[in-house]
């Protein structure tokens, strides 16, 4: 079972969701799909080693056979090769890796590298029940979906595997939830949460993802995120209200149902309704 934890913005509490759940359930992998700022293994304290890097293939021309006919250049649509007169030139950091230039180039003048944009790594000492990876996009690189690519492709299907995917709802939101059993949306009761809330929903109601969402500092702000839900028919999974024990041990890095067990109960009940929501979705 694959659940991703997701938000419209930043500052949600979407990470603390995703480390506590993981922390209340047996048996289970979490996964830091926000390659751009990774920041899970701050509430665990262990080290982390490199599984592998993540690698896309780009293209190198071999000026002797190239005769500039400009037909790679035409069939890239991402415009990582320009053709001049006399002269080819290649950007690496717009190339998507998908090979087609090697393919219509009737030279056989161009052929191709790997070129490293990232790592996964993962806990490199026993954390009892949880396993953690996660992805790190290299600085000033501008693709973050093949590492997520990457990082997925270490999901065992017979554990549950809890997703913490990247704000917003851009190409990485997409390429981190899009293949997910359920999303959580992590949402606070302010006005720029219910906006992107919204934009959250339209993204997995098009994906045809079954979600709920969970109000963060739930007490603060106005009623206008919870009244959404309940003409949309959307789920209120859990509301956390805005608690200075929380946000103290949430800025020692400390994840709350560690000294909160009351919260691991929650948790643990949120996810059994989740469970049944899935398998309600598998019999239909």
């Amino acid at each position: 079972m694959k659940i991703a934890i997701a938000s419209g913005k930043g500052g949600t509490g979407k990470t603390t969701v995703a480390v506590n759940l993981a922390l209340s359930l047996e048996d289970v992998q979490l996964f830091d799909c926000d390659v751009e700022e990774p920041n899970c293994h701050l509430f665990f304290g262990f080290d982390l080693e490199k599984v592998e890097n993540v690698n896309i293939a780009v293209p190198v021309v071999d000026k002797n056979k190239c005769d500039f006919c400009g037909k790679c250049s035409e069939f890239c649509q991402y415009n990582a090769i320009a053709v001049l007169p006399k002269k080819i030139m290649v950007f690496p950091a717009l190339c998507h890796g998908c090979g087609g230039c090697t393919l219509v180039c009737p030279q056989g003048a161009i052929s191709e590298e790997n070129r490293c944009i990232g790592i996964i790594e993962k806990n490199k000492e026993d954390a009892g029940n949880l396993v953690f990876y996660r992805g790190l996009l290299n600085i000033g690189e501008p693709m973050a979906s093949p590492v997520i690519h990457a990082l997925q492709k270490h999901i065992d299907i017979k554990k549950t595997a809890i997703i913490d995917a990247p704000p917003g709802t851009a190409c990485p939101v997409i390429a981190s939830i899009g293949d997910m059993d359920y999303c959580i949306l992590v949402t606070e009761s302010t006005p720029f949460g219910f906006h992107d809330l919204k934009l959250a929903v339209d993204v997995v109601r098009n994906l045809r993802i079954p979600f709920g969402v969970i109000i963060n500092r739930s007490d603060i702000g106005d009623k206008k995120v919870e009244q959404y839900c309940i003409e949309e028919g959307i789920p209120v999974l859990m509301k956390i209200a805005n608690d200075r024990n929380i946000a103290r041990l949430y800025s020692e890095g400390i994840p709350f149902v560690s000294k909160m067990p009351e919260w691991k109960e929650i948790f643990v009940q949120m996810f059994e309704m989740i469970r049944s929501v899935i398998n309600e979705e598998v019999k239909v």
